[in-house]
């Protein structure tokens, strides 16, 4: 049976946001595009066309050149074999190697990860999370350099695949919308475990694609667990201070 690692680690690996009401925030309602469209996907792309289609319809240079990223919103909490949800709330911060993740559900459930860019600290003992710059989307903006392989995947759902591996055996397996290149799942396996994450709705926040709506599937031996998110907040490109990312 697949192993998946507690997910909420995955998050990291999509993109962050800081929250505020400054110029540079943006809303969920702001959804208008000026991402260029990249090259169109046909039965006979390659992975490497597919890796390219994928980086261009995330934003292009403007993804590739992200300094900061982070994500306030909302979570529902689905626990095994229960239809009933936990509310919380959640905060990613990105910046770099570094990441920064919180889920407050209290008083039922509370969680923190951050990675310092050397080492990792995680409130629930195991849940150990990949690097930020080695796995998920951040891969596309190197799939074309030195040490990167891009190979094929089989189909998902409708979905077109590749895999990137890097020159440590670092993997990412992504799957598109072939109708629009967007990333709609990847997988990553790290430590024994598969991490993973879906998108559902994506909007454009100054010239970077963003997951709005996303979902992670944790399978353990009572059941499955799910979590649903809600970006509310988007910030890019800001100052991101040292003392955010301190273990303590």
């Amino acid at each position: 049976m697949r192993k998946y690692a507690p997910t909420l680690a995955a998050l990291l690996l999509l993109v962050s946001a800081a929250f505020g009401q400054g110029p540079d925030s943006k809303s969920a309602g702001n959804s208008s595009s000026t991402i260029p469209a990249g090259p169109p996907i046909t039965a006979n792309s390659t992975p490497i066309e597919l890796a390219r289609a994928a980086l261009a319809a995330q934003g292009g240079e403007k993804f590739k050149n992200l300094k900061s990223m982070s994500l306030f919103g909302s979570v529902d909490l689905y626990p095994p074999n229960s239809s009933q949800s936990i509310p919380g709330k959640f905060s990613m911060i990105t910046a770099g190697d570094r990441v920064r993740i919180d889920v407050d559900a209290r008083p039922v459930f509370a969680f923190k990860q951050i990675y310092d860019g050397q080492q990792s600290y995680s409130s629930i003992p195991g849940a150990e999370m990949p690097p930020a710059s080695k796995f998920g989307l951040p891969v596309l903006a190197k799939f074309d350099q030195p040490g990167f392989v891009v190979s094929a995947l089989p189909d998902k759902k409708k979905w077109r695949g590749f895999r990137i591996v890097d020159a440590e055996g670092n993997t990412t397996d992504f799957y598109l919308d072939p109708a629009t290149a967007r990333v709609m799942m990847y997988l990553i396996p790290y430590h024994g475990y598969i991490f993973g994450t879906e998108n559902s709705k994506m909007k454009e926040v100054e010239g970077v694609l963003i997951p709005f709506s996303f979902s992670q599937r944790l399978e353990m031996t009572q059941g499955a667990f799910f979590a649903e998110y809600k970006v509310k907040e988007v910030k890019l490109n800001q100052p991101i201070g040292d003392d955010v990312f301190v273990i303590q």
